[in-house]
């Protein structure tokens, strides 16, 4: 028994290959967010600057790289033959793309990128990246990104006041014109999280029965 474990786990300095990939991959990821951001000025607490908030993160994704990294140095884990696919990172690069393209407009040439606002680019980086987990169901990545983004929309537009789109521009300058950015922000948020309640509570029962379906099958 011992020599079968032994011979199923890595041996060497490196006791967890993948998790030392992962903290690697994180730090890569928060240097480089980092280095986009080091010209913007990151203002105080009271004037929260551009920069802030990014950076903010992104030294928590480092701290995270870090631990993840110490930990695959250091600590062995379960280790089994692993398929590696290129479905979890095709998916989520993809999702971070089209948000970045989507959220504001980007010129490329004689191209421009549509500007549609975090009321769409919010839940497409969600549901396309949650796609990343062969386990993902659309309705529950539907219900995430319907809660997530306008906790996301209070959070960096009410309370830091930062000026992200929130809707699409075309939507904006016709239908809301006469409204201030705030109170768009609040009512489109607020519309948005009472379509999750209303979609959770009408869903909840063929949910359970989908389960119980499958359950079944697999006796």
């Amino acid at each position: 028994m011992t020599s079968q474990n032994s011979a199923t786990r890595p041996t060497g300095r490196i006791r967890s290959p993948q998790n030392v990939a992962g903290g690697v991959v994180l730090l890569l990821l928060a240097l480089f967010a980092i280095w986009l951001t080091i010209d913007l000025p990151r203002g105080t607490l009271n004037s929260v600057g551009p920069a802030m908030l990014p950076q903010a993160i992104a030294a928590l994704i480092g701290i995270c790289g870090i631990a993840l990294l110490i930990s695959g140095l250091t600590k062995p884990s379960d280790y089994e033959e692993a398929i590696w696919t290129l479905r979890g990172p095709l998916l989520v690069t993809c999702s971070i793309v089209i948000f970045a393209l989507t959220i504001k407009p980007m010129h490329f040439g004689n191209l421009d990128t549509p500007e549609l606002g975090l009321v769409i680019s919010g839940p497409l980086a969600i549901i396309i990246g949650g796609y990343a987990s062969p386990e993902a169901r659309l309705r529950d990545l539907v219900l995430l990104a319907l809660a997530l983004t306008p906790f996301c929309m209070v959070l960096f537009g009410d309370m830091l006041n930062l000026p992200i789109p929130i809707l699409p521009r075309f939507v904006g300058q016709n239908l809301l014109a006469g409204i201030s950015y705030k109170t768009a922000l609040r009512v489109t948020a607020a519309v948005m999280f009472g379509i999750a309640v209303i979609l959770y509570l009408t869903t909840r029962g063929s949910s359970a029965s989908l389960q119980v379906a499958k359950h079944d099958e697999v006796k």
